[in-house]
C-alpha cells in the first residue's frame, strides 16, 4: 500500500495559542476536504466551541486516569463530551518538559483507544541523537513501549507522528529524505507486529512544515500528511498545507 492509498491526514497543533477569534475564523472559513482528514487541536478551553466546524476536533493532552483527585488535569470522557475524536499524545513538549516517559505515554494511548478516541501518537529525537546516529534506536524504543502496554492492536487504532525534536518551532526541518528514511523505518518495525495494520496506519511528519515545503514532504511513500504547529495559526497557510495533502 503507498500513501496514495491511504487518505491523507492534516492536524494543527495550536499549542498554548489561539483565542476566540482565531476559533471563529476557523470555524467560519477552514472550509472541509473531502480528499483529507483534517482536524485542529486547539487549548482545551476552546474545545467546545468548534460545535458547528466543517473539521475534526482533538485535545493537545489528556489524563491516563478517569477521573479523581488530579487538580489541573483533564479525562478522556471530558475531552470527547466537548466534541473531540482524537488527541496528541507523547509530544516532545510534554516528554521534555513535563516528565513524561515512554510508558506514561504508552499508558495514555492505551487509555484513549479503550475511551474510543484515535490518539496522534507524537514520537521523534534530540539533535544531539541524531548527531550520533541514534536515530532509529530512539524511535523504537518509543515505538516499543506504546506495543508493550498495547499490544499490536494499538496500530489500527492510531496516528503516530514522526517529530524529530531539533526541527520543532526552529525553522529547520529534515529534508524530505530524511523524513522518509525514518517513515520507512517506522512502518517496517510496526510491520514486524501487524504487517495488515502497518501499510494502512497513517504516519505523519511535523517540524516547522510550512506552505512551501508540504508538497515535497507529503509526497514521500511513507508520509501521509503532517502535525502542523506554528503554520496552523495562520488560516491562509494551513488551508494551503491541507491543500497540498490532497
Amino acid at each position: 500500500m503507498t500513501n496514495s492509498q491511504r487518505k491523507p491526514f492534516v492536524a494543527g497543533n495550536w499549542k498554548m495559542n489561539g483565542n476566540n477569534e482565531l476559533v471563529d475564523a476557523f470555524s467560519t472559513k477552514l472550509a472541509s476536504n473531502p480528499a483529507v482528514d483534517i482536524v485542529i487541536c486547539p487549548p482545551a478551553v476552546y474545545l467546545s466551541k468548534f460545535s458547528k466546524a466543517e473539521f475534526a476536533i482533538g485535545a493537545q493532552n489528556v489524563s491516563e486516569f478517569a477521573s479523581g483527585a488530579h487538580t489541573g488535569e483533564i479525562s478522556l470522557s471530558m475531552i470527547a463530551e466537548a466534541g473531540c475524536k482524537y488527541v496528541i499524545l507523547g509530544h516532545s513538549e510534554r516528554r521534555e518538559g513535563h516528565a513524561e516517559s515512554n510508558e506514561l505515554v504508552a499508558r495514555k494511548v492505551k487509555a484513549a483507544i479503550a475511551a474510543g478516541l484515535t490518539p496522534i501518537v507524537c514520537i521523534g529525537e534530540p539533535l544531539e541523537v541524531r548527531e550520533n546516529g541514534g536515530v532509529f534506536e530512539f524511535v523504537k524504543a518509543q515505538l516499543d513501549a506504546v506495543a508493550v502496554e498495547c499490544g499490536a492492536e494499538y496500530i489500527k487504532n492510531s496516528v503516530i507522528a514522526y517529530e524529530p525534536i531539533w526541527a520543532i518551532g526552529t525553522g529547520k526541518t529534515a529534508s524530505p529524505e530524511q523524513a522518509q528514511e525514518v517513515h520507512a523505518f517506522i512502518r517496517k518495525e510496526l510491520a514486524a507486529l501487524d504487517a495488515s495494520a502497518a501499510a494502512s496506519v497513517r504516519l505523519l511528519y511535523g517540524g516547522s512544515v510550512n506552505a512551501a515545503n508540504a508538497k515535497e514532504l507529503f509526497a514521500k511513500t511513507d508520509i501521509d500528511g503532517g502535525l502542523i504547529g506554528g503554520a496552523s495559526l495562520k488560516l491562509e497557510d494551513f488551508t494551503t498545507i491541507c491543500q497540498a495533502a490532497s
